[in-house]
């Protein structure tokens, strides 16, 4: 049965629109305020080490000093890659499809842990290699799948736009919504070569320093997915390439539109809290085509695939939990979401000094 995306819209130059976009950084005053309450509660300075200043930056980019984020939800972009036919992966595309309907019933890994954090799940299909619609995934599906870049670039140009209106059009809508902080999720069979190739071209690095085993690669098959990265950035040129054209010429729909997540987070002043390698990838691209993105993005945990340090030295956000996770579908993310509800809990709880009898600690420069 053949395979028709839906279109999502008709922007024209939708690059030249990102290119306009000014972001405006979280409010730098009240991100002031907001540590110096949490030096007035009754625990050590800096005591509750980084999120501190990460529910600071919450705070900044909501606009408030009673920072709420009960309302959250994980955006996961599901996507099948045409590069899996080059044997990137031990899976096949249909393992996207059967992960994406349990996506839908709640039944994944992300769907158990959200459900522990009251977050909700919205499943997306922006390119899953299927035709038929998915009970309870969102249907915006631009084709199905991308083309195998081995041979030809992933996606065009108006693909690679329309998937990241779509994760554009996906934030503004949580915002009319009401949630107050998103999550990044993801599921595709082959993304990890993806985002190796994303990443290597965006950082002019080997793909050596930036691919790793994925699922559970042998030695061989590492191997060739290595090569397979190196002879796409030849061919491309993409050393030297603006951005979006790497995106659409070894990027994937899932990437694209984890993208607009980010792009739209900044727009629409929501926070978005990454996962691992797959959204720190399309983090880097999305901060590259709209500088200031990066402010509005709270990073969650250090996956195993070794582009995720060198992608987080380059975006300048440091994971928080170490976990070793391998998972994707958005678990670090939902992991870093509950451990936010727990440091906010004290942050609320505010137990002064005052309240205690006891003298402030003090600063000094």
């Amino acid at each position: 049965m053949e395979c028709f995306g839906r279109h999502i819209s008709n922007k024209g130059d939708a690059k030249g629109l990102w290119e306009e976009l000014a972001i405006k950084a979280p409010d730098a005053e009240l991100y002031k305020r907001i540590l110096q309450n949490w030096d007035r509660i009754a625990k050590p300075l800096d005591g509750m080490g980084r999120f501190e200043s990460l529910t600071a930056q919450i705070g900044a980019i909501l606009g408030t000093e009673e920072i709420d984020i009960a309302k959250k939800a994980v955006i996961i972009m599901c996507a099948d890659n045409g590069i899996v036919a080059e044997g990137v992966s031990q899976s096949g595309q249909e393992v996207t499809a059967a992960v994406a309907a349990q996506m839908g019933r709640g039944d994944s890994s992300v769907g158990k842990m959200a459900a522990m954090i009251g977050a909700d799940t919205i499943p997306v299909d922006i390119g899953i290699h299927r035709s038929e619609p998915i009970p309870g995934v969102l249907d915006r599906k631009i084709r199905c799948g991308t083309r195998n870049f081995r041979k030809e670039p992933a996606m065009t140009s108006e693909e690679a736009a329309r998937a990241i209106d779509t994760g554009i059009e996906m934030v503004a809508v949580c915002k009319g919504k009401g949630y107050r902080i998103l999550a990044t999720g993801e599921m595709g069979i082959g993304n990890t070569t993806t985002s190796s190739a994303v990443t290597a071209a965006l950082l002019r690095c080997k793909a050596e320093e930036v691919t790793g085993r994925g699922a559970g690669l042998c030695e061989e098959k590492l191997r060739q997915k290595k090569q397979i990265i190196m002879e796409a950035i030849e061919k491309y040129g993409l050393y030297d390439a603006e951005p979006f054209r790497v995106l659409e010429s070894v990027g994937g729909l899932d990437i694209a539109g984890l993208v607009g997540v980010c792009i739209g987070g900044a727009v629409y002043h929501l926070p978005v809290v990454l996962d691992g390698v797959i959204s720190m990838a399309a983090a880097l691209l999305a901060e590259r085509l709209v500088p200031g993105t990066k402010k509005y993005l709270i990073p969650s945990h250090k996956g195993k695939e070794p582009a995720v340090e060198v992608l987080a030295k380059a975006l300048g956000l440091e994971p928080v939990i170490d976990g070793e996770l391998a998972l994707g579908e958005g678990t670090g993310a939902v992991m870093m979401l509950s451990l936010l509800d727990m440091a906010l809990r004290v942050y609320h709880g505010r137990t002064l000094f005052l309240d205690i009898k006891v003298k402030q600690y003090e600063r000094y420069s």
